[in-house]
């Protein structure tokens, strides 16, 4: 009986020759992250462990990212902590805007395909997108990680999703992810690892491939992987990881369920008010007004989203009383974006931009505060009611492409039915 990507790799990870979905495995990991938000409890478990040799501590990334920059005093404290603990341990530090955490560890080189990564933020899943298992841990686990360098895993049951033909323009990943949200429901692959593969897969650029595997968060997965090809192996060789060593299911491979989408057939969706997973096509909402529009957060803050807006708001200008913001995933996309002009075209038509981080994504920085009644339409992962400070606001999800279309017009458009819709057609 054959092996799923995940049961390959948890299986190598515990040194056997095979596990399967239900075990219970021991782990070595290849690479760990704290965010700030784990970070003090991480820091106060390990010293409660006592342990004086972390010899794990040179294979974790620390990053400030959630209170990037810090709202108040006791997060300034946090990041003080952290700083601290990074040059007494030998462990990596992102600081203050150098970007979030799942943008810089792959930036970073610090994972490559085959790898096992643990981060303290649920969106670890993102790393799936080089064909590693990447999945979201507690900060106090972190503590047993950096002083054994292992971690116990109950092997998932899979999920394989095979994605035929290719997206159309003016439709993302980020479509896909809202789509699969809408068919399961959030939670509804609750532990399951996700494999995406097919057609529509293979032609998406990295920054697409990242999205869908970070968005496997909301459906509740505890992994979602893609095969490893020759894009995957030069993005990781020009990022200086180590040797890629792909992994790739066995034709016997058992998947508690398969699902076949054809992205030719998919338009632009559109997650509505407080329901991560209330998905509807963006071309059936009738003129729903804005008031803001935020394009960034680690699920579409790279160089492809940027590009998608500059695409449809160059030359021209916001709708009147709308406010966009811009976050870069990081502080390298920040300068791509400078130097191919997009900062000066999204600046022009009425954006502001701001430093790389998590922040306004969840609402802790307060850069951007809807008054009561405002609607924002944003690229990030979740529209919990009051995520960003307001109850009282409604927050809609979309891609970056559906986000500057309303930008443009003042209501929540479809990108198909706006000039400059789709850059790769231009490009």
């Amino acid at each position: 009986m054959g092996s799923t990507i995940s049961e390959k790799i948890l299986a190598a990870h515990a040194h056997q020759e095979s596990v399967k979905a239900g075990e219970v495995v021991v782990c070595d990991v290849d690479y760990a992250m704290v965010t700030d938000t784990r970070a003090s409890n991480s820091i106060k478990m390990i010293n409660r462990i006592g342990s004086k040799n972390l010899e794990f501590a040179n294979k974790t990334a620390l990053v400030l990212d959630h209170y990037s920059p810090p709202p108040n005093l006791e997060a300034a404290q946090i990041h003080t902590e952290m700083r601290s603990f990074a040059t007494q341990e030998g462990t990596k530090l992102y600081d203050i805007g150098d970007g979030i955490c799942h943008q810089v560890l792959p930036e970073g080189g610090h994972l490559t395909s085959g790898n096992l990564i643990v981060g303290t933020d649920t969106h670890s899943t993102t790393y799936g997108a080089f064909n590693a298992f990447g999945t979201g841990i507690e900060g106090t686990d972190i503590a047993a990680v950096m002083t054994s360098g292992k971690l116990w895993f109950r092997v998932p049951e899979s999920v394989q999703v095979n994605i035929k033909g290719q997206l159309q323009p003016g439709v993302w990943a980020k479509d896909i992810t809202l789509y699969m949200l809408g068919k399961f429901g959030a939670e509804g692959l609750n532990y399951k690892a996700i494999e995406y593969v097919g057609q529509g897969v293979s032609a998406m650029n990295i920054d697409d491939r990242m999205t869908l595997c970070n968005h496997a968060a909301e459906l509740g997965a505890k992994a979602a992987l893609l095969e490893a090809d020759e894009k995957t192996v030069a993005w990781l060789n020009e990022h200086g990881a180590q040797t890629p060593k792909p992994v790739f299911a066995d034709p016997d491979a058992i998947y508690v369920q398969s699902l076949e989408i054809d992205a030719s057939l998919l338009a632009p969706q559109v997650a509505r008010k407080h329901q991560v997973d209330d998905i509807v096509a963006a071309h059936e909402v009738n003129k729903q007004v804005i008031q803001f529009a935020l394009i960034g957060t680690c699920t579409n803050g790279r160089l492809d989203d940027i590009r998608q807006a500059a695409a449809i708001l160059k030359g021209k200008k916001l709708a009147s009383g709308v406010r966009m913001i811009v976050t870069p995933a990081s502080r390298q996309i920040y300068l791509s974006a400078l130097r191919e002009g997009l900062i000066e075209i999204l600046t022009m038509a009425g954006a502001s931009f701001e430093s790389a981080g998590c922040g306004t994504c969840v609402g802790i920085t307060n850069h951007l505060v809807p008054g009561d009644g405002d609607t924002i339409i944003s690229t990030a992962n979740r529209n919990f009611k009051g995520r960003l400070s307001n109850p009282d606001s409604e927050i809609w999800l979309g891609s970056a492409a559906t986000v500057a279309a309303s930008a443009l017009t003042g209501y929540i458009t479809d990108p198909r039915t706006v000039s400059g819709g789709d850059w790769r057609s231009n490009s």
